[in-house]
């Protein structure tokens, strides 16, 4: 060979080396040095952050204090790389909503790639401490994310403190904790399967963890100080998983994901170490549903359609009961038959009443919604008013938006 070829021939090699080897190792280095590192608690979130300034909005739920007030928590900035936080409370069962009074914005103009918070949920424990799981990642999903907490102790206070956050694993819990009968806590806990990594950046890194990619259940047995991973469950078709643990009256731990393909289950004999092959379980359309143990005894479910229906668009959400560990379901409440509206979440007070929250068309009106029902109102198929659906938040920047 030339050697002004071979030299040319060798440089372009050692080119190809410093670009691959700089590829491979960019995406772990912006994960360890920017994905890891601890989220800021803002609690003077204004004005920057007020109602004028929001242009989205997407709900993560809503939850009661001890005391009744209610904490809201949704999605600003977009279903995307933009996302970040935001919570506001009511103190009168929701009729008035408080302008935004904590966020959490990782985005740092200084970092190579946006960092962004997306999913999440709101619960409050036992000890009537009110926790918010939210996860952090960069770019839309970076291949791992970080499922991090932060804890208030003093929810009803009128300056509530949240403390430090801490990351519990890799992915994203957006569904609430469940208590067993044991006093156990358990988690669902979703990583993301690689389809969902949009960035080039990240399309090759963290392959060490495909093999514990799916919904998992993390348990505590000393109230959250620790979390232990269990077992995990690879749905057909997954959709973020955003599954719910319920507990069967005859011990087994229940598991329901969404999927592509309708609503799936799973099912554990020893405390979600391991579980049965994944099943279909009823029709349902890509998007989150509820499953929730009630005072009664019963289950609540909610869902879009009727039970045997996968709607075409998301609208028609609708609440059913269940006395049979939800083998069959019965009466059917209307929350909301328009299009447009998705991710309830909510809670059952000590009264009996059932509070859900859902928003309704994200980009355009960006309405975060509330109704109150109770399982009587289900039994008889009630028709939620429309003046019976509250307004949580509505950013009013969406005009401003260019």
């Amino acid at each position: 060979m030339n050697p002004i070829l071979k030299s040319s021939a060798i440089s372009k090699l050692l080119l190809m080396a410093v670009i691959f080897f700089y590829a491979a190792t960019s995406s772990a280095q912006y994960t360890t040095d920017y994905a890891s590192e601890t989220p800021i608690i803002n609690s003077n979130p204004l004005p920057k952050y007020s109602l004028d300034s929001l242009d989205y909005s997407m709900t993560i739920g809503i939850e009661r204090t001890a005391k009744g007030r209610i904490w809201g928590a949704w999605v600003a900035g977009g279903d995307n790389e933009d996302a970040f936080f935001v919570l506001a409370t009511s103190d009168n069962q929701g009729k008035i909503w408080s302008s935004p009074r904590m966020v959490i914005d990782p985005h740092d103009t200084k970092l190579p790639e946006k960092r962004r918070a997306l999913v999440g949920t709101l619960w409050l424990d036992p000890l009537n401490r009110l926790w918010l799981f939210f996860d952090q990642a960069l770019t839309y999903f970076d291949g791992r994310a970080g499922n991090w907490y932060t804890i208030c102790e003093n929810p009803d206070a009128d300056n509530p403190t949240w403390s430090a956050p801490q990351r519990i694993w890799h992915g994203a819990t957006l569904n609430k904790p469940a208590i067993l009968k044991d006093g156990t806590w358990a988690l669902p806990v979703s990583l993301w399967d690689r389809k969902k990594i949009k960035s080039d950046l990240f399309k090759t890194s963290y392959q060490e963890l495909d093999s514990l990619r799916g919904a998992h259940l993390f348990t505590s047995v000393d109230s959250g100080k620790t979390w232990i991973r269990q077992g995990k469950v690879t749905f057909p078709s997954p959709q973020f998983d955003e599954h719910h643990i319920t507990e069967l009256t005859d011990g087994r731990l229940w598991m329901t994901a969404r999927t592509a393909i309708g609503m799936h289950q799973s099912f554990s004999s020893d405390k979600g170490k391991t579980w049965s092959k994944p099943e279909f379980y009823m029709p349902h359309i890509g998007s989150r549903h509820v499953i929730k143990r009630l005072k009664s005894g019963k289950l609540l479910l909610i869902k879009h359609g009727e039970l045997n229906e996968k709607t075409r668009t998301r609208s028609k959400m609708y609440a059913y009961l269940s006395d049979d560990e939800g083998k069959t379901w019965y009466g059917k409440l209307s929350i909301d038959e328009r299009r447009g509206i998705s991710y309830p979440d909510g809670f059952e007070d000590p009264k009996g009443n059932i509070f859900i929250s859902y928003d309704r068309n994200r980009d355009t009106d960006g309405q975060i919604l509330m109704v109150k029902f109770t399982e009587k109102d289900i039994v008889n198929q009630k028709v939620i008013d429309i003046k019976d659906r509250i307004v949580i938040a509505q950013p009013r920047g969406l005009d401003k938006k260019q």
